[in-house]
């Protein structure tokens, strides 16, 4: 099956099927929604974004690392001028 079959297959899931619902929880972002989680719905969304930085390089995190300074050092430089 080709990525673009299974994510066309995905997209007609219903709301209320325990995969769509999963999804949710890994990926929401809004702290209003995320305060009215169970510690269940809490740990789920930890253990998956655990998981995910756990799949980043040292190479990746090096880099993002370095992306954050040269920001924080754009902004100090701004700001003294």
């Amino acid at each position: 099956m080709s990525w673009d079959e299974f994510t066309d297959l995905l997209s007609g899931l219903n709301e209320n099927t325990p995969l769509v619902n999963v999804a949710r929880i890994r990926t929401e972002t809004d702290p209003e929604v995320l305060k009215e989680y169970t510690p269940g719905m809490r740990k789920m969304r930890t253990d998956w974004q655990t998981k995910r930085a756990k799949r980043r390089s040292k190479k990746d995190t090096e880099s993002f690392l370095k992306m954050i300074q040269g920001v924080f050092a754009n902004m100090a430089k701004e700001e003294k001028e």
